[in-house]
């Protein structure tokens, strides 16, 4: 359990449903608004959307960044929540440690964003990832409001690499948390799917906040998984499992 936390982070990989999660936290009115703020390609349109000067070579003053996403990521009881992918934490800790150098990864975060705790979601279905991942790879169809520009194609040797991806980013995970001395609150996307309520639920417990007594887990995104997927991974493990 985590003592009134300032902050939190939403750990993983992609194709595991963060954006679903991300979007039910939000709903709650009490977790945060975690989206992927620091991913690199996004950062300089995060910092045009919340009003930070962007200059011609896309740089930006990157305090004044982190200042404007932690005002944007935070609910009304000052809950501070941003999702991060395993390939964007090196860059992320990298430019904050140039405004607050430390030897630990996690008081370099902490210096940014307060009390942190962390929430880490992956997926038991590994080879069912990789597939979501190459599929919206190819198509460019990620979420609800996408257009695919294309239309997918089984590769299979995308797939096998995509796995290996997802397991090393997995191992970075795990090594990362024991060396921080973190310990996350797991949630697979299995349970994400099968239970979002009770997914949450068990989120805003360790972190030891309260949901409004009316709310209801009502997202805009829902799983995208359909029988391509199904088949995709079926002949995968025909193949190479």
């Amino acid at each position: 359990m985590v003592s009134t936390p300032r902050s939190y982070l939403l750990c993983g990989t992609p194709r595991t449903g963060s954006t679903l999660l991300c979007s039910l936290l939000a709903s709650t009115g009490v977790a945060g608004r975690p989206e992927s703020y620091f991913r690199q390609g996004d950062e300089a349109a995060w910092a045009s959307r919340f009003g930070v000067a962007v200059a011609g070579d896309g740089s930006f003053d990157y305090r004044e960044f982190v200042a404007a996403a932690v005002r944007a990521g935070t609910s009304r009881n000052g809950v501070f929540a941003a999702r991060i992918m395993w390939g964007t934490l090196d860059v992320v800790v990298e430019r904050l440690s140039r405004t607050a150098p430390s030897e630990r990864d996690l008081d370099v975060l902490i210096d940014a964003f307060g009390p942190l705790a962390v929430v880490h979601l992956r997926r038991l279905d590994v080879v069912g990832q990789a597939v979501s991942w190459a599929r919206a790879e190819q198509t460019g169809y990620w979420q609800q409001g996408d257009t695919a520009s294309t239309d997918a194609r089984l590769d299979l040797d995308q797939i096998d690499r995509l796995v290996r991806t997802v397991e090393d980013h997995n191992a970075a995970w795990a090594r990362w948390f024991a060396e921080q001395g973190v310990r996350p609150h797991v949630v697979t996307y299995e349970e994400l799917v099968a239970s979002p309520r009770r997914t949450v639920e068990g989120i805003l417990e360790f972190l030891d906040l309260e949901p409004p007594s009316d709310w209801r887990p009502v997202s805009p995104h829902v799983r995208q998984a359909d029988d391509i997927n199904v088949d995709w991974a079926r002949r995968y493990r025909m193949t190479r499992g």
